[in-house]
């Protein structure tokens, strides 16, 4: 059994309070938010939890950052990459896809999961080659990043002077 860190714990539970708010006036979950069947995921339906899977311990090892998505709206579909991007102190920079991934149109039936990942090489805290990441963003395919958790894991490595040395997977079916 793996034992999760109660920052972690905390950090999904408050964001699972605000994901499905989506910013819009529609919470009593009328039909406005619901996706029809075979449409594309509304952001509205998709509650997010986030959890470590793999947090690189030191400077030069990598990390994996897992993000899963539950349906609670109507069948619907993702095809894509989630835009992700690392925040700095309000400046934003967009992580990179897995060039090594192909992204399959992946049908979401109600109350089904999906999951992606974000791999990262950990750089030496303050470090002249490294983004002090606070927070990451990240929302569905051809959107914007727009629900966030803090990133506790961590200064980024970088592979260029505006690249992270990170990257993200496209959607990957979860569960049974």
């Amino acid at each position: 059994m793996r034992a999760v860190p109660i920052t972690v714990t905390a950090l999904a539970a408050a964001f699972l309070l605000t994901a499905c708010g989506g910013g819009d006036d529609n919470s009593s979950g009328g039909e406005e938010s619901k996706a029809a069947s075979g449409s594309a995921c509304a952001a509205g339906d998709l509650a997010m939890e986030l959890g470590a899977v793999n947090a690189a311990p030191a400077a030069g090892d990598t990390g994996n950052v897992t993000v899963t998505v539950t349906n609670n709206g109507a069948e619907c579909t993702l095809d894509g990459f989630p835009e992700v991007e690392f925040d700095t102190d309000g400046t934003s920079t967009a992580v990179p896809r897995n060039e090594a991934a192909e992204a399959q149109e992946l049908t979401l039936p109600e109350q089904g999961t999906t999951s992606f990942t974000i791999t990262y090489v950990r750089a030496e805290e303050g470090g002249s080659e490294a983004l002090a990441v606070t927070t990451v963003k990240y929302g569905l395919p051809g959107g914007e990043a727009d629900q966030s958790f803090a990133w506790t894991y961590g200064d980024v490595a970088l592979k260029g002077e505006d690249t992270p040395d990170a990257s993200v997977s496209a959607f990957q079916q979860a569960g049974d």
